[in-house]
């Protein structure tokens, strides 16, 4: 082999191996990426209680009005998401 095929081959393994190491770090990057942001943070299970199970008003007239207020605590230890808005159904005769 003559020296500018020596230094042709040199210059060609230089050029390829450096790109090489920079396309795998560059997909894990990009897969380490994808990984943490589809990490919602919740970690765990949530876990819905509400503070009263029945509320008796007694008898309430057609047309009269009450209001109570209720409290909602997540005691799990992961994030609690509604897909839909909550509702509170009313029962009669309970």
């Amino acid at each position: 082999m003559t020296k500018k095929n020596q230094k042709y081959r040199k210059r060609k393994q230089g050029k390829n191996f450096p790109w090489l190491f920079l396309a795998l770090g560059g997909g894990l990057l990009l897969l380490a990426v994808i990984l943490f942001a589809n990490r919602d943070g919740s970690g765990g299970t949530p876990s819905l209680i509400v503070d009263q199970n029945k509320i008796d008003y007694g008898y309430v007239k057609f047309g009269e009005n009450r209001q109570f207020a209720l409290k909602v605590s997540n005691t799990g230890d992961g994030t609690l998401r509604f897909k839909e808005k909550p509702y509170v159904e009313v029962l009669e005769g309970c």
